[in-house]
C-alpha cells in the first residue's frame, strides 16, 4: 500500500508555524515511506475563504520546498459531494432538517446526519485508543445545502477519494474524528489511520494560535530566516531523531522521520531557539551564498564577522547599518574616549602608541587575516604590559576606537583585516590629529 497523507489548510486566515508543522510532519511521512503527499485547500466556507490567505500557503510551501504530489482546491469536488449527499439521503442515513433560524442569515432548511448513536473508537497512531461516545453529538449538521457541505462531510469524501492513508493533523482535531468515521461508516469507506499532532504552545505556554499574535512564515522569511532552518526547528516541535542530532537537513529529516517518535506532549515555539538554529545553517553557507541571502553591500573579509554575531540576515542588515556601519564609512570620535584608559601621569600615552601602531601597518599588506594583523601588532601591546603601565588595553582601546568610534566593537585586529591597513591608517591619522588639537 503506497502511503498518502494531505495538508488541508482553510483560507480563511494567517497560517502560522503550528499550522506548518502539520505540513512538515505529512510531507516527511510520505517521502520517508516512499508515497505521496497531497495539498488540498479547504475552501468550503465560502464567505471566509479568501484568495489573500489561500496564495501566502502556496508561497511557504515553495519556500520550504514541501513541493506536493497533487494539489486542488476542495469546491473543485462539489459534484461529488453533492452526489454522495445525495446518497446518504436516499439510503435514509441522513435527512433534509427544517430549521427555526437562531439569527439573521441562519438557515431554514440544513442537511443532517442521522446519528445511530453507541461508541466510536479507534487507534491513535500517536495517542493510542480514544474512544467517543457520539450519543451526545444528535443528528449533526453535514451540509448547509446539497452544493454547500461543510467541513467533516467533505474532509471523509475527498481524503476517501485521493487514497489518502493517513490523515496527520493537530490534537484540536480530534473531537471532529468520531463524526467523520461515522460518515464514512454510512458510505462504506474506508478508514484511515489518524496521527493527531500535540499541540504548539508560545513562550508564555497558550495555544499558538493566529488569533493572538502567531507570525505568518512569510515575516520568518522576510527577517532573513532560511528555510532549511525553518524546516528544522519545525520538525523538532515534537519530534526528535532520539540520537541526539539538533541540526538536520531535510534530506537527514526524511530518513530518519517516524510517527513512533512524535511525542504526545505540547511543544514549545521558541523563537530564541530558532534565531539560534538559523545561525548554524547562516554558518554553513559559502561566501558567496551568504551575500546572495544578505541583499545589501558587504565586503566580503566582513562575512565570518557576521556569521559569528548574527542570528539571521534581517539582523545582519541591520548591523550593517548600525552597530558596524563604520566597516563602510569612517567614524566620528572624541579625545575623551581616545584617552579614557590613560594612566595618571601617562598623558601622551594614546599618542605615542597610536603612531607606533600606525607605522606597523604601513609594513602590512592591504589584504590580510585577522591573525595575521594581530602577530603583527600584538608585541607593541604586550610591551606595554611588560612595563606595567596601562596594559595591553592603553594600546588596544585607542586603537579600537579610533577605527570604530565606538566603545563595543569587534575586536581591532579583526577591524584592520576588514578595512585594510590603508583605511585604518587614515582612521588613525584623524585620531592623531584630534589628539594634537
Amino acid at each position: 500500500m503506497t502511503t498518502v497523507t494531505r495538508f488541508a489548510p482553510s483560507p480563511t486566515g494567517v497560517l502560522h508555524a503550528g499550522n506548518y508543522r502539520t505540513a512538515v510532519f505529512a510531507y516527511l511521512f510520505a517521502k520517508h515511506t516512499g508515497g505521496k503527499f497531497i495539498v488540498r485547500i479547504e475552501d468550503t466556507d465560502k464567505i471566509r475563504s479568501k484568495l489573500e490567505y489561500e496564495m501566502p500557503i502556496f508561497e511557504v510551501l515553495a519556500w520550504l520546498k514541501l513541493t506536493p504530489d497533487r494539489q486542488y482546491r476542495q469546491s473543485e469536488h462539489r459534484p461529488r459531494h453533492r452526489e454522495l449527499l445525495e446518497k446518504l439521503i436516499a439510503d435514509n442515513t441522513a435527512y433534509i432538517s427544517k430549521e427555526v433560524p437562531q439569527a439573521p442569515g441562519d438557515r431554514e432548511e440544513v442537511i443532517r446526519f442521522r446519528n445511530p448513536g453507541g461508541t466510536v473508537s479507534f487507534t491513535d497512531v500517536i495517542r493510542g485508543e480514544i474512544s467517543t461516545d457520539v450519543t451526545d453529538l444528535g443528528d449533526f449538521i453535514i451540509a448547509r445545502s446539497l452544493d454547500e457541505p461543510v467541513f467533516h462531510f467533505a474532509v471523509v469524501v475527498d481524503d476517501a477519494d485521493g487514497g489518502v492513508t493517513h490523515v496527520i493533523r493537530g490534537g484540536d482535531h480530534i473531537s471532529n474524528t468520531a463524526r467523520q468515521m461515522l460518515i464514512q461508516r454510512a458510505l462504506g469507506l474506508p478508514v484511515p489511520l489518524y496521527a493527531h499532532l500535540p499541540l504548539i504552545l508560545d513562550s508564555s505556554h497558550k495555544k499558538l494560535s493566529k488569533r493572538t499574535g502567531a507570525k505568518a512564515l512569510t515575516e520568518y522569511r522576510n527577517e532573513g530566516i532560511l528555510p532549511e532552518a525553518m524546516i528544522n526547528y519545525i520538525a523538532f516541535l515534537g519530534w526528535n531523531p532520539g540520537d541526539g542530532r539538533e541540526y538536520m537537513s531535510r534530506d537527514e529529516l526524511i530518513e530518519a522521520f517516524d510517527l513512533a517518535r512524535v511525542q504526545k506532549g505540547s511543544a514549545i515555539f521558541d523563537e530564541v531557539k530558532l534565531l539560534s538554529v538559523n545561525q548554524h545553517w547562516m554558518r554553513k553557507l559559502s561566501d558567496e551564498n551568504f551575500l546572495a541571502n544578505l541583499h545589501t553591500p558587504c565586503p566580503t573579509s566582513a562575512i565570518p564577522l557576521l556569521k559569528d554575531r548574527a542570528r539571521s540576515f534581517g539582523e545582519a542588515r541591520e548591523m550593517l547599518s548600525g552597530e558596524l556601519s563604520f566597516l563602510f564609512t569612517a567614524p566620528d570620535i572624541g579625545s575623551s574616549y581616545l584617552v579614557a584608559k590613560e594612566l595618571p601621569g601617562r598623558s601622551g600615552m594614546t599618542k605615542m602608541v597610536l603612531e607606533t601602531l600606525s607605522e606597523s601597518l604601513k609594513a602590512l599588506p592591504e589584504s590580510l587575516s585577522a591573525d595575521a594583523v594581530k602577530e603583527a601588532l600584538m608585541p607593541i601591546a604586550n610591551a606595554e604590559e611588560a612595563k606595567g603601565k596601562g596594559g595591553r588595553g592603553a594600546v588596544l582601546w585607542p586603537l579600537r576606537y579610533a577605527l570604530s568610534g565606538q566603545e563595543r566593537s569587534p575586536d581591532p585586529f579583526t577591524i584592520v583585516s576588514i578595512i585594510g591597513p590603508k583605511e585604518s591608517i587614515s582612521r588613525i591619522q584623524v585620531a592623531l590629529a584630534i589628539l594634537k588639537g
